[in-house]
This record gives structure tokens, sequence and C-alpha cells, in this order.
């Protein structure tokens, strides 16, 4: 049975001034009142145009950021893949809906396409469907609803730019994973992606889509789309996450007087995850499982799942992930063990990338045990190095 709690393996890659940096970055994360001012602060800065380098670069960004460009990037892909962890480059800029902003989107993601066909430390590349065009198009067309000629123009141009990443991921060889965004958009971004896998999933998943597990519809949405899948003749790319815009999907529904697409508990959502995890290894001859999660349990049960169907651990249809500087004990000890495991590496600019930052410490903060975990782990392998030095 694999463990997760080696921690010299889980920090092999991280020098004793990193662990202290993490040490020290978990400590202040643990503080609500701490990540609110922080917060408040650097949307300021961003606001009045305040210079922030100094005091997120060295800190914050350096621990869950890989780097401010594709080639700042690769010192890190090298020193995960030296312990067997892939890294998939994660273009985190926050779009802004201009055609200037959409092009260099797509000009970038291109770019990591590229990259990733010429790095075999890249299995992966990713994007966010919002960054090529507008809520308003997404809104509108995942609700059935009559479009301006405009809007139908921008409905169509959408499709062409995932049609243009997917083809190129396709030619490179490279799977494309498309991350799933608010539920009101979902519909049109299901739409679009279903299409260009049975276009370019014939002999294998190129094309996934993301499932995020904490909406109570999302099961039958896997169980339909493989059916799909089958009918039509392609290969299904599921990659499950159990999500992440619980409190403003649910002011939505309230608001707007429709049924709360979210779990009602956190047991249902790892209920449907574990469930979809178990529903892929039973049918893994007609898709690729990419398992997104935190959760140790979850990372287990898809090992033991692997193990009851007689699936080496390194089949390519079958992959675990976490984000950058996080659960490095889940990841480092599967890479360890021979799974395929990829680490979710955001970059871009410190000014354009510190909205995701101030996301990943409020997640850190609000999911229960996540920081007191990362924290536990980091002051046990300070005191593992401290009495091997003795």
């Amino acid at each position: 049975m694999i463990t997760f709690d080696n921690t010299e393996i889980a920090f092999k890659s991280r020098s004793d001034k990193d662990l202290q940096r993490a040490y020290l970055l978990f400590r202040l994360i643990a503080s609500n009142t701490l990540v609110n001012i922080g917060g408040r602060l650097s949307q300021l800065a961003l606001k009045f145009h305040i210079p922030v380098n100094w005091a997120v670069k060295p800190t914050i960004y350096s621990h869950f950021v890989g780097g401010e460009t594709i080639d700042k990037c690769k010192k890190n892909v090298e020193i995960l893949g030296k312990f067997n962890v892939k890294a998939i480059l994660d273009y985190s800029v926050e779009g802004t809906e201009t055609t200037e902003g959409i092009q260099n989107a797509l000009d970038e993601t291109l770019r990591t396409i590229e990259n990733a066909a010429k790095e075999p430390n890249i299995p992966f590349a990713v994007f966010k469907p919002t960054a090529f065009t507008t809520a308003n198009v997404l809104e509108k067309v995942s609700a059935g609803m009559d479009l301006t000629s405009e809007e139908a123009e921008e409905a169509d141009n959408f499709r062409k730019r995932v049609g243009i990443l997917c083809k190129s991921a396709y030619e490179h060889d490279i799977p494309i994973l498309i991350d799933a965004e608010d539920s009101w958009y979902q519909n049109f971004i299901d739409e679009v992606v279903y299409h260009n896998m049975a276009k370019y999933n014939k002999k294998k998943a190129i094309v996934f889509n993301t499932y995020q597990m904490y909406r109570w519809d999302r099961l039958d949405k896997l169980k339909e789309a493989y059916e799909e899948a089958q009918k039509k003749g392609y290969y299904l790319g599921a990659k499950f996450v159990r999500g992440a815009y619980m409190e403003k999907e649910r002011e939505r529904a309230a608001e707007m007087g429709y049924k709360d697409p979210i779990q009602p508990d956190k047991e249902s959502t790892d209920r449907d995850y574990n469930a979809a995890l178990k529903f892929c290894i039973e049918h893994i001859d007609g898709l690729t499982v990419f398992n997104g999660t935190h959760n140790e349990f979850s990372s287990q049960y898809m090992v033991d799942l692997m193990e009851e169907h007689g699936l080496a651990k390194d089949d390519p249809r079958c992959w675990f992930s976490q984000l950058y500087g996080m659960s490095d004990h889940i990841s480092f000890n599967l890479a360890h063990e021979g799974y395929n495991v990829a680490k979710y590496v955001p970059y871009g600019p410190v000014k354009s990338v510190l909205p995701y930052l101030l996301r990943r410490t409020e997640e850190n903060t609000s999911i229960a045990g996540q920081t007191g975990r990362e924290l536990t782990l980091i002051i046990k392998e300070k005191e593992r190095r401290k009495n091997a030095k003795k």
C-alpha cells in the first residue's frame, strides 16, 4: 500500500531554504485575518498600479508559480522531472475579453503546445475557455438564448479558437486539458469540447473535458459522455476536480431562483468523485482518466482500483495531478512508486498572475485541514533533516 507520509520523498526537491520559506508561507496562509488583509492590499495595489513584485516574487509567487515565461519555467520543470514528476504549464493570466487579450492568450497557449511537444517532462497542455470569448456569449449560448448577429459571430469565433488549439494539440500529439468554468457557461463549453473530441480522439484521448464533481449532475454527464463516445467511435478524455466556484454558484442560484447545481454536502461530492474514478477504471479501454485532486483518499482509491483491474502503475491512460506548491506528499510519493504524475505549473508576469495567487491562498485557508496538513508535513521534514545532521 502506498504511503503519503514519507516526507523525505515528498520534499526531496526542496532545499532547506525552500522548506523554510514554505513553512513561513503556510503559517501566514493559516491566518484568515492575514489572508484577508493581504488580499485587500493586493487588490488595491493592482487597482492603483503600485509595484508589488518585490514582496510577492520571492515569497508566494516563487512557491506557487513556475516562472514569468515558458523559458523561465524550464529550471522548475527539470527539477520536477528528476523525481519522475511531470509538469503542465498553465498560462494563468486572467482574460480581458478584448480582441488583443484573447489573441494574446491564444498565441501563448499555442506556444505551450509547441513547447510540450519538444519537452518530455511536459505531457499535457491546458487552457481556460473563458480566456477565448466573452462571458456574455458563454452565458447566452449555454442558456439557449437568442443571440444578436455580433454575438453569433463571437460564438463562432470561440468555436474556431478552441478548434485551433485542439487541432494543434492533435498535430503535436499533446493531450490538451480544457478547464471547467461556472455552471452557467459550461453547456456551451461542453458542446465545443465534445465536438473536438469526436474529431481528434479517434485513436486515443487528445482532447479532455473537465468534470467538477461538486455538481450533483456531473456523474450522470460523465456516463452520458462515455456512451456518446462509444456510439460515435472516439475515446473520452476525462479530467476530474472537486470544484472551484461553490459560493458563487450557490449565491447565483438563490438570487435567480433556480435549483442549486452544487452537491448538498462534501460527502456527496466525495462519493460522486470516487464513483467517477471507479467508472473510468472499469471502462478504461474507452478513455483516459486524469485525477486532479489534493485528496489522499481519492489518490489511494485510484491506486487500489488500478491494482484491482490489473493496470500497470505507468499505464498511459491513468494520471494523477496536483497544483505546483501544494500536496507534494501525494505527488512525489506517487511518482516515486512509478505512477504517472503531473503538477499544474502556473506561469505569467507577477502582476498578471496575482489574482490566481490570491485564489490559491484563499483556497488553502478555506479547505478544511489543507494548510494544517501542509504545515504538519513540513515541520516533520524539518525535524527529520535536523536529526539527520546530528
